[in-house]
């Protein structure tokens, strides 16, 4: 078997308001999914990505599955995906192998590395992802999203990141952030050698934002787009 985490992005032009009632009502419906370890259906943010103001076009679903072939079936047959993919506009559907993971999310760690065949020459040729997220504290609301603007400029101003988005469950307490990079080298470069980066991960030690948080490394198997 293979492992596999997947994320989902449906966006809408029509259906804003359906979607946005579906956040709250589907997630039961994925209980007994075969092969799905763990999952979470997501808002995301608007503006550059990374904002107060959500993004209601925009919906995703995060999973990691025991095999890919589980991920192929679930989206081919579920109720849940077919009407999502009936009503939305547009699909992107990332698939991802974890490499490195460290924290919790909901208690647990859900991408601990995935081993799989993929060889040395296989992963230089592919793009790098991270995710991150983090439930914030209450008496740090303020203090955090004061800081959001630096974060977005950063990560606009960095080099070798294709793609970033603001993602979450709830707005405004548990955010997570997903970036697309040219290979890990740049994630470094951005993340232990940019200035303003550094000084917004002293801010995070020094105010204490986070009750929970975790940082994911993955290789971009695939990036697809449907319309």
């Amino acid at each position: 078997m293979s492992k596999v985490t997947t994320l989902t992005f449906f966006s809408f032009r029509k259906h804003k308001f359906w979607a946005f009632r579906r956040m709250g009502s589907v997630g039961f419906q994925m209980n007994s999914v075969k092969g799905l370890e763990f999952y979470k259906f997501l808002g995301t943010g608007g503006g550059d990505g990374f904002s107060l103001r959500p993004d209601f076009s925009t919906y995703a679903f995060l999973g990691v599955w025991e095999d890919e072939s589980d991920y192929v079936k679930c989206f081919e047959e579920h109720p849940v995906f077919l009407e999502y993919q009936n009503k939305a506009f547009v699909q992107r559907d990332l698939k991802l192998k974890a490499v490195k993971s460290y924290g919790q999310w909901s208690g647990t760690n859900p991408f601990k590395k995935q081993e799989g065949d993929l060889d040395q020459n296989t992963t230089e040729k592919l793009q790098a992802v991270v995710i991150t997220r983090a439930t914030l504290r209450w008496s740090r609301l303020l203090s955090f999203w004061k800081a959001v603007p630096a974060a977005s400029r950063a990560i606009k101003q960095a080099k070798g990141v294709s793609y970033y988005k603001g993602i979450g469950e709830w707005p405004f307490i548990q955010q997570a952030t997903v970036s697309i990079w040219d290979d890990f080298d740049a994630v470094n470069t951005f993340a232990y050698q940019g200035k303003q980066h550094a000084k917004i991960v002293q801010q995070t030690r020094q105010k204490k934002w986070y009750k929970e948080d975790l940082f994911s490394r993955f290789y971009l198997l695939s990036d697809t787009v449907k319309k």
